[in-house]
């Protein structure tokens, strides 16, 4: 069966998300990325322009501003709605491991 689109979120897709709950432009979402995850996640300009173009696309993401070539961005209500559901998922993850192997609170 496939996995519908935005079904679940990879890292950066999350990551990127997460960054337009406040206006950004493509630059200041890759250094926040980065900042925010110590460089443990990255987001390159490819990979992050095609991110934008589907969210956008699909709603989860508006253009806010267009300076040149310069563009903002900002989360939706049903972007927001996804990352709130992938946000539940993972703890629910966190919890599975937590109750089968007793052990919590490893970072």
């Amino acid at each position: 069966m496939a996995r519908e689109k935005f079904q679940t979120l990879t890292e950066q897709m999350f990551y990127i998300l997460l960054c337009l709950r406040q206006e950004q432009c493509g630059a200041d979402i890759m250094a926040q990325v980065t900042a925010l995850t110590q460089g443990r996640v990255t987001v390159g300009p490819g990979t992050l322009y095609n991110l934008l173009e589907q969210f956008q696309s699909t709603g989860m993401i508006r253009e806010t501003k267009v300076e040149g070539r310069k563009r903002s961005y900002l989360i939706t209500g049903a972007g927001q709605t996804a990352l709130d559901e992938e946000y539940r998922r993972l703890r629910l993850l966190a919890a599975d491991y937590e109750a089968l192997t007793g052990r919590e609170g490893l970072l």
